[in-house]
């Protein structure tokens, strides 16, 4: 049964005509080149092809990284050759096709050659980031289907999702990537923490939302009087797995967790920002070392927002979150805001931030050759999950990769 394209089409509506055109020949040569391939869940393989596309087309990438989504499957698992798809779509689809086929396949074992098989990784990223972005989509589909493989495979995928995919998206500032990662493999990795969780917040959103309502109301009342444009005000639910994180920090005493739902308001610009603080803590009691400015200092990762967490009117504690429209964008997509697809609204020339992290990368890049200079610089960067692992290439890595194993290494690897 062929996926329903409406959803596509719509994602694609203000794109080029002839953006559209090369998506529609990306999706029909997948279709074609998988034509009869079933994965192990029983459905059509080109399903796989056509979710990761979909995704990337979510997140309003350009039709080039789209189209590798949909194609980054073909030299690994059918007929047809990198060679192939340079000759229909072009060298530079081929190329994100060619380093998301690395990127695939990296296993991690041991400690002995560490350094050398972790660079290999760097090099993979830092030479183009849209490898990892349709990286990050293609795992996100996988994690959909985890429930068809035996315990044993679920959490090694789930694990491995935890300890390398999520952090890099995390350091890469893909809040919506990082999120989507740790809430699919969150109960394949923790299954009874899973349920204990989700037990525990059961009716407790709903009733917490309900308060949030009247917060909003004035809230938005407020912000009106001001005359300050808000473009968006809106109730944000923490993720399931950053909740657990946040939890595990707080003796697991939910009371001690004041932003399972925050009130995120988007406005114009950073003046407005500070305009709504003042006003929001006019009108609300703010709670004593709470107000963190993460615009004057961003995190590590290039976050940008305002945080304050007030008393409402009934004694609730809120946590409010304030930004501009450029501030959630980034927030949300991190590096890869850099390629969105909007014309008009964000210039071709990537922002500071953006800038900021082409840059670290690049120097990464340099300090490769150097091992102790290399992983000084992962030490910097805080990737602590890479310590004590070591990534190693195969030949071939079919399916789901990425994959932790105990197995024997294949007698090529690392030629």
């Amino acid at each position: 049964m062929k996926p329903s394209f409406e959803k596509l089409e719509h994602l694609l509506h203000g794109y080029k005509t002839e953006s559209v055109a090369l998506v529609a020949r990306a999706s029909e040569f997948a279709e074609r080149a998988h034509e009869g391939q079933l994965r192990e869940s029983g459905v059509s393989y080109f399903h796989h092809t056509f979710a990761t596309a979909l995704i990337l087309a979510e997140w309003r990438m350009p039709p080039a990284i789209i189209a590798a989504g949909f194609l980054h499957d073909v030299p690994e698992d059918t007929k047809f050759s990198l060679g192939d798809i340079e000759k229909n779509f072009g060298k530079d689809i081929a190329s994100i096709v060619e380093g998301e086929t690395k990127l695939s396949s990296l296993k991690y074992r041991g400690r002995e050659r560490y350094a050398e098989n972790l660079r290999k990784m760097f090099f993979a990223i830092a030479k183009d980031l849209r490898v990892v972005i349709v990286k990050f989509a293609d795992r996100i589909d996988n994690l959909k289907t985890l429930d068809i493989f035996p315990e044993e495979k679920r959490r090694r995928i789930a694990l491995e999702t935890l300890e390398i995919y999520a952090p890099i998206a995390n350091r890469l500032g893909m809040g919506d990537a990082k999120g989507q990662l740790e809430d699919l493999a969150f109960p394949h990795v923790y299954p009874k923490e899973h349920e204990w969780l989700t037990k525990l917040i059961e009716g407790k959103l709903e009733e917490k939302s309900q308060r949030m309502e009247k917060v909003q109301r004035i809230a938005r009342d407020e912000l009106g009087r001001a005359k300050i444009q808000v473009v968006n005000l809106h109730g944000r639910t923490k993720r399931l797995y950053s909740l657990y994180r946040k939890l595990i920090k707080r003796d697991r005493d939910l009371s001690r967790v004041y932003d399972l739902i925050a009130l995120r308001v988007i406005v114009k610009t950073t003046a407005d920002c500070y305009a709504v603080l003042g006003v929001i803590h006019n009108r609300f009691k703010p709670l004593k070392g709470r107000i963190k400015d993460y615009i004057a200092q961003p995190k590590p990762n290039g976050y940008r927002s305002l945080h304050t967490t007030v008393f409402s009117d009934d004694g609730e504690i809120v946590e409010f979150q304030v930004r501009t429209e450029e501030m959630h964008e980034d927030a949300e997509y991190g590096v890869a805001a850099h390629w969105r697809y909007d014309e008009g609204r964000r210039s071709a020339a990537p922002s500071a931030r953006q800038l900021k992290w082409m840059e670290e990368l690049a120097r990464i890049q340099k300090e490769l050759h150097d091992r102790e200079a290399f992983l000084e610089t992962v030490d910097e960067l805080k990737i602590d999950f890479f310590k004590n692992r070591i990534f190693i290439f195969t030949p071939k890595l079919r399916n789901h990769a990425f994959t932790l194993y105990n197995q024997a290494v294949h007698d090529r690897t690392g030629d």
